[in-house]
């Protein structure tokens, strides 16, 4: 069975989890509005990429797994 099918009735460890966390990617994004009397005092905007070093230099060379490396910088 592929590593990324999985029954429903098998167990996960936490360890997998973040193993396919930092494999594929995740963003957290949020937003936070604080105001007094619907005046909007102060805005927070977050957005958190969560992977491992090679993920990300794939994601941004768009190259795929099969792919030669991006260049080194």
């Amino acid at each position: 069975m592929p590593r990324s099918v999985m029954r429903p009735e098998q167990e996960v460890t936490i360890l997998e989890l973040l193993d396919r966390a930092l494999d594929k990617g995740v963003v957290l994004w949020g937003e936070v509005v604080i105001s007094v009397a619907d005046v909007d005092l102060v805005y927070v905007g977050l957005k958190v990429l969560l992977s491992s070093v090679e993920t990300a230099n794939r994601m941004r060379y768009h190259t795929l797994p099969d792919q030669e490396d991006p260049p080194a910088s």
